[in-house]
């Protein structure tokens, strides 16, 4: 019996958009063919969220077919079939004697293909950053006449501008990551575990909303007194006190889509260095969201936020934010001064102002938003307070 498909995150005439956007850089870049090995470039032309990219696998398209071809671990190739909007024919599990083999791996089955296909002569991208340079010379010294060609971070690019469908699964996280926030309020309280806390915010995210449930679990960081400085803790085996400051940083996720969401509480009323800093970084925050318009460039956004803060007296080391979309970070726009990106209508960020100051005080707020055709819209529905409890 074969492989039953699940029920697909988009339609298939989104997922050819996208491959026919992949394969016009393709022909500018003079690509026959090309291997994608990052897991959210896979997730972003297949629907495919399984997490076997712990060994060698590869999406591989040809200008000349509809479809591309995986190529996967075969125990792997199920969850493929499954999840991926391709024909099962289309997904090539490489045997066991693969895995763990110190001469041959899944790379060659690959490069197998590409000889049995007649590609293996043209050019031939690879996602350079993602694989190892071992694997790059492997496809050099098998494929003598190819010309293998750089394709690092160009699929992420394409990526940047989301489509319609892609924002609304962003808004059903931002508003699993509201719910798992929510909860937050309701059970951090003096005397309970930080794991305990954790597994029931946990919960709601994972539950989700208006029948929405995240379908995984991205960046979940719990950072308690006296750890409030740490930016990427899990959580401790320590319990909640009075007087406790709780920063936490976790996403809602739909189909590897993901909205990032920040926010401080505290156990009893906040301290004055506290307050001060949330004043500062609240103002900084909404002067951010007020310098986003189509045409403006992401150092716009961090000269608004950092010009703020300054006149508040305060400073942030760290970069404002960054594109977010598929998984937690897109590896293209950064929001800092000096990014010459320019914003788009449907481009997506996490404006994430968290700010470690000393060994022992740090705080946190952020928003996920997307630029508008006018300015920006922010997914959360949640004031931007210090929640004191």
């Amino acid at each position: 019996m074969a492989m039953v498909k699940a029920p697909q995150a988009f339609p298939r005439t989104e997922y050819l958009q996208r491959l026919a956007a992949v394969k016009r850089e393709m022909e500018r870049r003079d690509i026959d063919a090309l291997m994608i090995t990052s897991p959210a470039n896979i997730t972003y032309l297949s629907g495919y969220t399984s997490k076997s990219g712990y060994v060698p696998q590869g999406l591989v398209i040809s200008l000349n077919e509809e479809e591309p071809t995986f190529f996967t671990r075969r125990m792997d190739a199920p969850a493929a079939m499954h999840q991926m909007f391709i024909d099962n024919s289309r997904v090539i599990g490489y045997a066991e004697d693969l895995i763990a083999n110190p001469d041959v791996d899944g790379f060659d089955t690959i490069i197998d293909f590409l000889h049995d296909k007649g590609l293996s002569s043209g050019g031939v991208g690879l996602e350079a950053k993602v694989v190892s340079a071992q694997t790059v010379e492997k496809f050099k010294a098998r494929m003598p006449t190819a010309q293998v060609v750089d394709f690092a971070n160009a699929v992420h690019w394409i990526r940047g501008v989301k489509s319609d469908l892609e924002i609304a699964l962003m808004r059903e996280a931002a508003a699993n990551a509201d719910a798992g926030m929510t909860r937050a309020k309701e059970v951090i309280r003096p005397g309970v575990r930080e794991a305990d806390a954790a597994a029931e915010i946990i919960a709601a995210l994972v539950r989700g909303v208006d029948g929405n449930p995240s379908t995984d679990l991205s960046g979940f960081f719990l950072c308690a007194s006296p750890r409030s400085s740490t930016a990427h803790i899990r959580w401790s085996e320590d319990v909640f006190r009075q007087g406790s400051q709780i920063n936490l940083e976790f996403g809602g996720v739909r189909h590897g889509y993901t909205s990032a969401l920040m926010r401080t509480f505290s156990i009893g009323k906040p301290s004055d260095r506290l307050r001060r800093i949330h004043e500062g970084e609240v103002a900084g925050l909404e002067a951010a969201l007020a310098a986003v318009k189509p045409g403006a460039v992401c150092g716009d956004v961090a000269t608004a936020f950092n010009t703020t803060m300054k006149r508040h007296g305060l400073v942030k080391e760290s970069r404002c934010g960054y594109a977010i979309g598929i998984d937690w970070t897109e590896p293209t726009a950064s929001l800092k001064e000096g990014d010459r990106t320019v914003l788009k209508p449907n481009m997506t960020f996490h404006l994430m102002l968290g700010n470690w100051i000393d060994e022992d005080f740090g705080y946190v707020i952020s928003e996920t938003f997307r630029v508008t055709e006018t300015s920006a819209e922010v997914f959360s529905k949640l004031p931007r307070i210090i929640n004191e409890i």
